[in-house]
């Protein structure tokens, strides 16, 4: 795992806004099949619209041969509600990139279907031939995806029930936690840990507990991040105040200024 501790929540979104053109750069060069992960909460709002300003500049890659998969979808909202994490991921960042909507994946949520979704979901990713690169946020409690505490660490893509505490994070998009969906499909911790790189951002003081423990505490159910600890390629990239309580800041600063300059992320 490499943390990398920066000042400012633009410097985040600028290091984790390089890090995927350089995977869809080589991809390109290759195949042109980059397979990106995506998470839809607050935090990695800033990337994208970095993504998408340098898109727009004419400095950015071309997105055309990228497929996308969403962490997770609330069930119960109506297939055209505005906060789907299939609608967000779209106008937030798909569309302006260029990516076709067809290139374009989450778990399915429809009632009929709603007992093998997890399954189905599990079979797509497979057959992309697995996510590159996973962007992951973290919740105030330690989850990823919705992976809530107490979620299994061997877990797969399956449905879950919001605590109150997640509801409330998410009011904001909703205007209350009342109208926040009870239920979501999310990709399980295991899921997440087939990716072949996981970039997890986290930006604010709100977040600096739920950093230290998954960076530095036990691996645990308790908090389900701390499971990236099991992943050999990991990048945590951390503003000042998401850094604030970890004890070994000083060491993970030396570290990342001693960095080489050809040894990429």
């Amino acid at each position: 795992m490499e943390v990398v501790p920066l000042a400012t929540a633009a410097e985040v979104a600028r290091l984790a806004a390089d890090i995927i053109e350089e995977l869809v750069r080589r991809r390109a060069a290759a195949d042109g099949a980059a397979v990106l992960g995506l998470a839809t909460g607050s935090t990695p709002l800033a990337t994208y619209a970095e993504l998408i300003a340098r898109r727009q500049a004419g400095a950015g890659p071309d997105y055309r041969g990228v497929r996308t998969f969403n962490l997770d979808e609330y069930v119960g909202l109506p297939p055209d509600h505005e906060q789907t994490y299939l609608a967000t991921i779209r106008r937030e960042l798909t569309d302006p990139l260029g990516i076709p909507p067809e290139q374009v994946h989450g778990p399915d949520p429809a009632l009929a279907g709603l007992p093998g979704a997890g399954e189905r979901y599990e079979a797509e990713l497979r057959a992309a031939g697995g996510i590159a690169l996973q962007v992951l946020g973290i919740g105030t409690d330690g989850h990823i995806g919705f992976n809530e505490p107490g979620s299994s660490l061997a877990s797969l893509t399956r449905i879950k029930t919001l605590t109150a505490r997640t509801r409330s994070d998410n009011a904001r998009f909703f205007g209350s936690a009342d109208a926040v969906p009870r239920h979501v499909l999310t990709q399980g911790i295991a899921t997440i840990l087939r990716a072949g790189h996981l970039l997890l951002l986290a930006t604010g003081e709100a977040k600096a507990g739920a950093v230290a423990a998954a960076v530095e505490g036990p691996v645990t159910a308790s908090c389900p991040a701390s499971a990236i600890q099991l992943h050999p390629h990991v990048s945590v990239i951390l503003d000042a105040a998401a850094a604030s309580a970890l004890t070994r800041l000083d060491y993970y600063q030396e570290v990342w200024a001693a960095k080489p300059d050809w040894q990429g992320l």
